[in-house]
């Protein structure tokens, strides 16, 4: 039997540990909190996931909240005109519906699952000199926690980073009470407002630890007048304040707010980090080597909702990678090899969530624009969530644009 290490138990640490753990590997997970303390504490994402990415968990046997969270059937795109009404509103058709389920759910399942399964279960906030030993221990180690000490193992790849700080200040609303949109009362979507110069909020239904709610999502420019939320903890403070940007910039989504209330006491998440791709293969003091996973090596700004998405495609490639690989030892090359295959993913959802940060040229608006008026491209667009690499086709070249938008 071989060894494998985990450290970390987000949405990329637990699925790659329970795949390895069903084909029969001896894994040990290390996560810095039990069960009950994720389950109690503040939320930790949006992670809206697309087909592909709810696809990966249902060949585990891990969706096991398939059938009580909300299902997202579109995906609709406003953007706010000079006098804050809509210039631009459509909803695009998923081919396959997206579902949120609160991580605090997910992950706190998901451990129970893995110690209940017999996988070796550690609660310790891992530190590199722990490694060191451990990259003695195991015949791989895997590190999948994207905050703290150990991400500095991995030097960041700077032709494949073209940001040096944080794009957007982040804050996040778990809701109940709020309303349906009335272009599609009978059915859940992801809504996708854009607020040019401003920043953009996210609306999406979720699961959570008390049932069905929604999430209201801003995303500033730093600096703006959506950059106003450091320091705020109290969630009745933190949704006020979301309201009233609501009110302002998009009261078309105001409108069905005005009676949603906090989920919980830890409804409410805010913060601001630097997209980055990093190497992926990490050298410990001893000489030992840790492979990084997910968003360790590829960090997105959740503009595009790729996060969750990313991860659970990470887990799914190295998990492949790792059975393939049989008895032979995982060296650098190995390390190298299993991390190309997974990029050959995740360039597509980098490059695309790097592009939507920056101002949208005009073929791009045009493209949006379209939307409203073509079904099909409405739908293509909002596809192109579960699978980015179809915007090599028809999104960053204006001449590809073009021509799209003319054969439709």
């Amino acid at each position: 039997m071989r060894k494998i290490l985990v450290v970390g138990a987000g949405q990329s640490g637990l699925q790659l540990a329970l795949g390895l753990l069903a084909r029969g590997y001896g894994v040990t997970l290390m996560s810095n909190r039990t069960a009950d303390e994720i389950r109690s504490g503040r939320v930790m994402s949006t992670q809206v996931m697309f087909d592909t990415a709810l696809q990966h968990e249902r060949d585990l046997g891990l969706h096991f909240w398939e059938a009580q969270a909300p299902r997202a059937e579109g995906l609709g795109v406003s953007v706010a005109g000079p006098d804050s009404a809509r210039a631009v509103d459509w909803v695009g058709a998923l081919d396959g519906y997206a579902q949120s389920v609160d991580q605090r759910v997910k992950m706190a399942g998901w451990l129970d699952t893995f110690a209940r399964r017999g996988g070796q279960l550690v609660i310790h906030g891992a530190a590199v000199s722990d490694l060191d030993h451990f990259s003695r221990t195991y015949d791989l180690v895997l590190i999948s926690a994207g905050k703290g000490e150990l991400v500095s193992l991995f030097a960041r790849d700077a032709a494949r980073s073209p940001y040096d700080a944080p794009q957007r200040a982040l804050a996040v609303s778990y809701v109940h009470g709020l309303g349906p949109r009335p272009e599609h009362p009978a059915y859940d979507a992801v809504r996708c407002n854009l607020v040019p110069g401003v920043g953009e909020l996210f609306v999406m239904p979720t699961l959570t630890t008390s049932g069905r709610a929604d999430i209201l999502f801003w995303e500033g420019i730093p600096g703006g007048p959506l950059d106003v939320f450091q320091g705020i903890k109290d969630p009745a403070e933190h949704l006020a304040l979301t309201l009233r940007l609501m009110e302002r910039f998009t009261p078309w989504e105001y409108a069905r707010a005005t009676k949603a209330e906090p989920t919980d006491a830890g409804s409410t998440l805010t913060g601001r980090y630097t997209p980055t791709v990093r190497t992926p293969v990490g050298r410990l003091p001893s000489g030992g080597l840790v492979l990084g996973v997910a968003d360790v090596v590829v960090t997105n700004d959740p503009i595009t909702g790729q996060g969750a998405n990313t991860a659970a495609k990470c887990a799914a490639s190295y998990l492949d990678s790792i059975v393939e690989h049989g008895d032979k030892p995982f060296d650098e090359a190995w390390m190298r090899t299993a991390f190309d295959r997974f990029w050959e993913q995740a360039r597509h959802a980098t490059r695309w969530t790097n592009a939507m940060l920056s101002p949208p040229p005009r073929h791009v608006l045009d493209l949006i624009a379209a939307g409203s008026r073509h079904q099909r491209v409405a739908d293509r667009f909002a596809n192109g969530f579960d699978d980015p690499s179809d915007f090599e086709h028809f999104f960053y070249d204006p001449e590809k644009t073009a021509a799209y938008l003319a054969s439709v």
